[in-house]
């Protein structure tokens, strides 16, 4: 099993800032592909300290087919910095739009004021449709997240290249991330998913 390391996300944000791009430029151009009545495949939480590896790994998931939703970058106007209404209400609207939420585990992601905050709104919201995405030093490393993550299941790059699109049984919800059986039922909770 094999997690997405920093080194790839970097990777990944430099070259999406390749050819005389600014980020600004390159997130620029994101906005621009996106209007306020869009659907998203996910909504990345994470921790607004790891700008490069969150550009990075939407990158990297978009590479695979999906439409991702980074608020930094498509609702540049919030104010991540302070816990205001505005910024709550304009989250939970993005957070309706989303078929799914991908959890990015860093080291800084205990450190979020909203990663938690989202995490409980998404999953009261589309129960199911929840996942921990941990980015790490090395690709074979073990993830030992906060105890309330063992409550999601956890995505390598093993099940996020071969998934498929299916439905997951008797939850009536789309499957996050297209993953196949990743979400059924005894993939579900406790530190098996830590494995």
């Amino acid at each position: 099993m094999a997690f997405f390391t920093q080194a790839e996300a970097r990777k990944a944000a430099q070259q999406a800032t390749r050819g005389n791009r600014s980020p600004s430029e390159v997130l620029t151009q994101v906005q621009k592909n996106y209007k306020d009545a869009d659907r998203f495949d996910t909504f990345l939480s994470h921790a607004m300290v790891d700008a490069e590896l969150v550009l990075g790994i939407k990158v990297l998931l978009e590479a695979e087919g999906q439409k991702v939703y980074v608020d930094w970058i498509d609702d540049q106007v919030l104010e991540r910095d302070r816990v205001t209404a505005k910024t709550a209400d304009i989250l939970r609207k993005r957070m309706r739009q989303s078929n799914s939420l991908l959890y990015l585990a860093t080291e800084n992601a205990p450190k979020s004021k909203w990663m938690p905050w989202e995490l409980g709104y998404f999953d009261g919201f589309k129960n199911g449709a929840v996942a921990v995405l941990p980015v790490l030093e090395k690709p074979d490393s073990l993830f030992e997240g906060q105890e309330y993550l063992g409550l999601y299941p956890v995505i390598t790059k093993e099940k996020l290249a071969n998934s498929s699109p299916r439905p997951v049984p008797g939850r009536g919800i789309r499957n996050p991330y297209g993953l196949g059986s990743l979400l059924d039922p005894g993939h579900m909770g406790g530190p098996k998913i830590f494995l």
